[in-house]
């Protein structure tokens, strides 16, 4: 098991990794909208914060040595379900072609307000 951490994506705030890789599989904790530079959350609508959770994870996954190719599954939690649109249309900027698994949760707060949260799983493996 490694544990995965760069400066390019927020520290934890909590007691947690930023990433595991562990028998080939990469999991990337939830990310919300925090700015790596400031840890502070981005001001914006969904969209502008959705993006924000994306280059996060994009960023954690370069430290793994792969990226959104390699994402299998993809968990989004949303404190208000009517975000799902502006949600997908962010999330077909990042996933077009390559259409992992996903599962999309309404939940009743995130951490420190956030509109959105997301996780992945990747496979070093292979990619598609």
């Amino acid at each position: 098991m490694k544990i995965v951490q760069t400066d390019g994506a927020p520290k934890a705030i909590g007691p947690y990794s930023q990433a595991v890789e562990a028998n080939g599989f990469v999991f990337v904790s939830g990310q919300i909208p925090l700015d790596p530079q400031t840890g502070q959350l981005v001001d914006g609508d969904i969209k502008k914060q959705t993006k924000r959770v994306f280059e996060n994870i994009k960023a954690i996954l370069a430290a793994a040595g792969c990226d959104l190719s390699n994402v299998v599954k993809v968990t989004v939690f949303t404190n208000d379900i009517s975000n799902f649109t502006s949600i997908n249309e962010v999330y077909s900027e990042y996933f077009n072609a390559h259409k992992p698994a996903r599962s999309f949760v309404e939940v009743s707060a995130l951490p420190r307000n956030a509109q959105v949260e997301i996780e992945v799983i990747a496979v070093k493996e292979a990619k598609s």
